[in-house]
């Protein structure tokens, strides 16, 4: 396997800048999710990693090698795409061997490559069938079988769970991380869903608009979002996000929403007064109390092992996450309550955590 060097990498198309500035390093043996909404040049980026796109400007290094100039062929990487990329004339084997026929390999070591690939996916009982007898799980298999056998130093996975049903995603998910770990492999994974990234990455590369926001942990991205995009985007649901300032009460530091309501708790480094700030909070860290303050159900969803709550108090609306089962309908009361230790300020011009 190798690293992955991404320095001061832009795209342009004419005058429309897609990538900008971006440098990321994908360590080897890393698990490297890029994540961010549709049309943030994720999936661009990808493309020039693997030599698909040209580089307007920048270097990328595949280990010690600039690949800039390189086609796709010689860059020793595998991709796997969002629609399977299947042969239907051909059967499982024939799907997963196509690489290695064109590269000129003998019978012998590619039914060897073929039947240690398909072992590891499970595909051993499937390989003499076709692309249309298999359901969408094994045809992504498959695909992740072709990729195996060229044994590259750097695996490319572009949106590849998008085209499946959510619990096929669920297990799927755990196939391919069982895949990484098994293999070792340096994998750059594109997705929009943050879910995704958060459950399979050992890095998670945040973009909007072609730039890099933030790179980390998953849950130091959850913890430590360093900007209001990042803090809307990681987490589901949404962190509540809401524009104000911070204000003196009675009792200390207070945050005050511009469209209306109570004031919340703020930290106690939140000040000065008359700050201006966005106030976050996350769902899952707003709870039931009768010592918090009053709010209106506007919908509320039991799933079971827990209940979300979209809530209205005087001009503003809360998401929240409860496990308790709630015994309430739409236009009921209820009572939220937050630690002010659990909630996150950014900068009201910049963005910016403070």
């Amino acid at each position: 396997m190798a690293h992955i060097s991404i320095r001061k990498v832009a795209k342009s198309f004419g005058a429309l800048e897609i990538i900008r500035n971006v440098n990321v390093e994908v360590e080897d043996g890393e698990f490297v999710v890029l994540v961010g909404p549709s049309g943030c040049g994720k999936s661009t980026l990808l493309r020039m990693i693997a030599g698909l796109e040209t580089i307007s400007d920048g270097e990328i290094s595949i280990g010690d090698r600039v690949v800039n100039d390189l086609p796709p062929k010689d860059r020793d990487i595998a991709m796997v795409f969002q629609s399977y990329a299947l042969y239907p004339h051909k059967t499982v084997a024939e799907n997963i061997g196509f690489p290695l026929r064109m590269a000129g390999r003998s019978q012998r070591e590619s039914d060897e490559r073929i039947a240690a690939a398909a072992d590891i996916l499970g595909l051993m009982p499937l390989l003499d069938r076709y692309p249309k007898e298999l359901s969408g799980g094994q045809r992504q298999r498959v695909a992740m079988g072709r990729a195996i056998v060229r044994d590259p130093q750097v695996f490319l996975f572009d949106e590849p769970l998008s085209n499946l049903d959510a619990k096929l995603r669920v297990t799927m998910r755990v196939e391919i991380k069982q895949l990484h770990r098994r293999l070792a492999a340096t994998i750059v994974y594109v997705t929009h869903d943050q879910v995704e990234a958060m459950t399979m990455a050992d890095k998670i590369v945040v973009m909007q608009d072609g730039r890099v926001e933030q790179i980390g942990r998953p849950l130091d991205l959850y913890d430590m979002p360093q900007n209001v995009f990042v803090a809307g985007f990681i987490g589901s649901p949404a962190m509540n996000l809401l524009p104000g300032r911070i204000s003196a009460g009675s009792d200390g530091l207070v945050f005050v929403p511009d469209a209306g309501g109570p004031p919340l708790p703020v930290p106690a480094n939140a000040g000065p007064s008359g700050r201006r700030v966005t106030y976050g909070i996350r769902p899952e860290h707003i709870s039931l109390s009768e010592d918090g303050f009053p709010v209106e159900v506007v919908v509320i969803e039991p799933t079971g092992s827990e209940t979300l709550i979209l809530a209205r108090t005087e001009g503003i609306t809360l998401d929240a996450v409860v496990r308790d089962r709630v015994q309430t309908n739409m236009g009921g009361s209820l009572r939220f309550l937050i630690d002010p230790m659990r909630v996150h300020l950014f900068d009201g011009e910049s963005g910016l955590r403070i």
